[in-house]
């Protein structure tokens, strides 16, 4: 076979590995891999909830009428607790539905606000761009503002006044 057209092919000066290898030196550190998150502290714990006053009281009572009526009434005494328990339960459960339900009727309200800006927003321009359209086409600069300045207005109204129903 002979040579290919554009020259001899490659052959290093040198051999691919030294004959002799020079001293690595000291030791380099291993590296740690790069973490995904940067370490977070332990969580704080959330500081307890007092005891209502009047369970602190009938647990204490309860604690009383164990120790006098000995180990026989330990079943009555557990009960009576529990059904405590069961009604701080509900009673908590109740109140985090009212507030639920409470801070959906906000929402409501809210994309209901939007919705309207959004629907008078459009209307404005709707009514905006015949507007102008009529002032252009006969040079009344004047009543064009006016038009403009009216549309303007009921705008800053609606926005005043829903502004003033978030608040309360």
């Amino acid at each position: 076979m002979s040579e290919p057209p554009y020259g001899p092919p490659y052959r290093p000066s040198q051999p691919p590995y030294p004959q002799q290898q020079p001293h690595p030196g000291p030791p380099r550190p291993v590296a740690r891999p790069p973490q995904p998150y940067p370490p977070q502290p332990y969580p704080q714990p959330r500081p307890a909830r007092r005891a209502d006053i009047e369970t602190a009281s009938q647990v204490r009572a309860a604690m009383a009428a164990r120790s006098e009526l000995g180990p026989e009434y330990d079943d009555a005494i557990a009960d009576g607790l529990a059904d405590r328990v069961e009604e701080l339960v509900a009673y908590r459960t109740a109140e985090l539905r009212h507030a639920d339900e409470a801070a959906k009727e906000d929402r409501a309200d809210v994309r209901r606000g939007n919705t309207h800006r959004f629907a008078l927003g459009i209307v404005s321009l709707g009514a905006g761009i015949p507007v102008s359209g009529i002032a252009a086409a006969y040079g009344d600069v004047p009543g064009l503002m006016v038009a403009w300045a009216g549309i303007v207005g009921v705008n800053a109204v609606f926005a005043w006044g829903s502004r003033g129903r978030r608040r309360s």
